[in-house]
């Protein structure tokens, strides 16, 4: 059964001196994952903000395969945002920018200035595992930050579970999802429609779905 962690470091699992946490799925699906982004990001430049970084490897990983591109990472957790940084200032790469803490569930976040600059328009925000661990107001957020912040051209990818046309893809995301609810009931396993309907609100559509590893999809939206 998918695993599902609202705060790495309370898993059970420890951190490395530097605040470096280390997550399971990272190794199971950071290749899957890139092989997606890349048929969009390769041989493009620009910003790029995966909101909900998590342990901040990630980011690093995809920053080491296009140094043209400029990686913001972001959060909501304090141990989140250290371990994003211990792993950036492990990988040492140019275009990781300073972590930082972004409430998707506040209509109108934005990504601050750091380093002495803020980021253009974004080409592109990768968002992994976050909606169905957070209100529903926090897709709506997303989403919403994306109509603002986004290039023209730009694309919004959205990884994790989901169900199609109201029924789970495999029974162990029905087991997930009755899992998430019982601990919050209003987490969940989105629906395709749903999320497809929230961004078409705000100017995007479904520009085509990916089959992942593990039961997962990626979304991946652009402007209508």
């Amino acid at each position: 059964m998918t695993q599902y962690v609202t705060e790495f470091g309370r898993d059970g699992r420890p951190a490395e001196p530097d605040g470096r946490l280390d997550a399971p799925a990272f190794h199971r699906n950071h290749q899957a994952i890139w092989t997606v982004l890349e048929k969009f990001l390769a041989g493009q430049s620009g910003d790029v903000l995966e909101a909900g970084s998590g342990t901040g490897q990630h980011v690093v990983y995809f920053a080491r395969q296009n140094p043209d591109i400029t990686w913001w990472p972001s959060d909501l957790s304090e141990a989140h945002l250290k371990s994003i940084a211990a792993w950036r200032a492990a990988a040492g790469l140019p275009n990781v920018r300073p972590p930082q803490r972004i409430d998707l569930s506040d209509p109108a976040w934005s990504v601050a200035a750091v380093d002495g600059g803020a980021p253009g328009k974004l080409l592109a925000m990768f968002c992994a595992n976050v909606i169905h661990i957070a209100p529903w107001r926090v897709a709506e957020g997303l989403v919403a930050g994306a109509a603002r912040h986004l290039r023209e051209d730009g694309r919004l990818f959205l990884y994790g579970p989901f169900k199609r046309d109201g029924r789970h893809t495999a029974i162990s995301n029905a087991v997930f999802d009755t899992s998430l609810r019982s601990q919050d009931p209003e987490w969940g396993v989105r629906d395709v429609g749903d999320v497809t309907k929230l961004a078409e609100g705000v100017g995007f559509r479904l520009a085509e779905t990916f089959e992942m590893p593990a039961n997962n999809l990626i979304l991946m939206f652009e402007r209508r």
